[in-house]
């Protein structure tokens, strides 16, 4: 009787507000509702991964999907599930958001502690929700903009000494090579070279910049890795957004692997149309640059799937207008190029629709991982943020045929991540070293932890065999013409009749 009474003498014009704000929170925890219930696949990453993987038809998302996994940690005692004959221990823990490893010719390793630069995140709704929920996954601190060294000096499989190699003049660093008596490391915005010898702790000195980077955007990090003769260097470089949508003017230099050379200073459009390419490495059959590469976003659970392949000089993949070589996304808005289609090329190899692909290594010889491991590619897939069930959060392996080819599905490596139904994870593989004795390193940054993966007893595996293929023999004369070539025939003829 009184709340009758109360709100009988309310004024009108306040009554009316409280009933539009409780529509509005109520319209809010519907929306939330909905978002968060996303869209759910009953497909599974396999049916998503391989040579020839499915590929739906698209559900165009005015907002994306979110199957977000809370990182909760690891407690002591547990560690990834390995595959039956690998063994897993922690090669370092206590880590800051460790990213990207470079292992150094004496066997001591560079991690990257890293995250995504303040100033530096994209926009449209992609990525309003990315940078919201990436926050929720371990990913929204800041940067600790530092590289930290570890040392396994007495050879038991964990770094008893480590040492803060660098942390001035780094901006959310990723990329790291090491060749020319120099470390080179790529921040968001930059390429550096610094004057370093393997066997030092720190790394002093003022760098050189090589080359400038476009900053920052929804993919941020920038992988680098080095030709094998050390004369040029290849610079991965992501998407500013999704598709797009902010403007191609926006994109100027992005999706893209660059090719610096050293020597010279210029740098080369190397690979085009690769909405974000991260791990690079060298098949070691054909001596082909290989990368992985994140597709895009907001066509459903099942597209598109993120991929594996060969970077041949002047390649094309396709985004934002074109994925998996001739299927037009419609949802972009800017002018496609005349005749992309006709060049845009098929990736070689998928792994799975929102799987997140980010570390690449090729078994190259010499490690001791056992003999199933010998001829492929291992890859970290990060997780997504965007699908239920979730996909990713695991290491893979992808085998090579003897023509250098990746075959089959991939092979789990490295589970156990995810825990709670997929609600909850413990960690998330970013990025993959081999170590001096050639196990596998796998670094987990939201864990705070690098594991050491190998198979307990193995040799160390011998380097799959180089392809050898022969030339065609040159052409010394043109005989297209199919008119000279029937008077060349009836000369022949008439030649003979004349000898008889």
């Amino acid at each position: 009787m009184l709340r009758r009474a109360y709100c009988r003498g309310m004024n009108p014009r306040l009554r009316k507000a409280l009933i539009v704000l409780c529509l509005i929170v109520l319209a809010l925890v519907l929306f939330g509702a909905w978002v968060l219930r996303g869209n759910p696949s009953e497909r599974s990453t396999d049916q998503t991964s391989g040579t020839q993987p499915l590929l739906v038809e698209p559900e165009s998302e005015t907002f994306p999907s979110v199957g977000l996994a809370r990182p909760i940690g690891w407690r002591a005692g547990e560690a990834p599930v390995p595959a039956a004959g690998l063994a897993v221990g922690r090669f370092a823990e206590g880590l800051d958001h460790p990213r990207t490893m470079l292992t150094l010719p004496n066997g001591d390793v560079l991690v990257a502690e890293t995250n995504r630069p303040a100033d530096g995140a994209g926009g449209g709704i992609t990525g309003f929700f990315m940078r919201r929920f990436m926050a929720g996954a371990g990913a929204g601190g800041p940067s600790p903009d530092r590289i930290v060294l570890l040392r396994d000096a007495d050879g038991d499989g964990r770094a008893e000494q480590r040492f803060a190699f660098r942390q001035r003049d780094l901006a959310s660093p990723s990329g790291m090579a090491w060749g020319n008596g120099k470390l080179y490391v790529a921040n968001h915005n930059a390429v550096l070279a610094f004057a370093f010898t393997p066997g030092a702790t720190e790394l002093t000195g003022t760098p050189q910049k090589l080359m400038d980077l476009p900053p920052g955007g929804n993919h941020w990090m920038r992988n680098l890795l080095l030709s094998p003769d050390g004369g040029k260097l290849y610079v991965a470089v992501g998407s500013s957004s999704n598709i797009g949508e902010n403007g191609m003017e926006r994109e100027t230099g992005r999706a893209a692997i660059w090719e610096l050379d050293l020597a010279s200073g210029k740098a080369r459009p190397f690979a085009a149309g690769m909405r974000n390419p991260n791990g690079m490495g060298w098949n070691p059959s054909t001596s082909e640059l290989w990368a992985v590469v994140q597709e895009r976003d907001m066509l459903g659970p099942d597209l598109v799937p993120d991929y594996l392949t060969n970077v041949p000089v002047g390649v094309q993949y396709g985004w934002p207008w074109v994925y998996w070589r001739d299927v037009i996304d419609w949802r972009v808005k800017a002018p496609m190029p005349d005749y992309l289609i006709e060049y845009t090329r098929k990736p070689e190899y998928a792994m799975g629709a929102h799987s997140a692909v980010l570390g690449l290594l090729f078994a190259d010889g010499g490690h001791i991982m056992g003999e199933r491991f010998a001829n492929g590619a291992f890859i970290a897939r990060h997780g997504s943020w965007n699908r239920k069930p979730p996909a990713g959060y695991d290491v893979v392996f992808v085998r090579f045929d003897d023509h250098g080819n990746p075959r089959g599905l991939p092979l789990p490596v490295l589970t156990g991540f995810l825990t709670g139904r997929g609600k909850e994870t413990r960690g998330r593989p970013v990025w993959l070293a081999w170590d001096k004795p050639g196990a596998l390193l796998v670094s987990d940054d939201t864990g705070g932890v690098v594991w050491r993966v190998s198979a307990p007893g193995a040799r160390p595996s011998a380097a799959p065999r180089p392809v050898v293929t022969e030339h065609m023999p040159p052409r010394r004369s043109l005989d297209g013409d199919p008119a000279a070539r029937v008077e060349a025939t009836l000369g022949e003829e008439r030649h003979e009749m004349q000898q008889r």
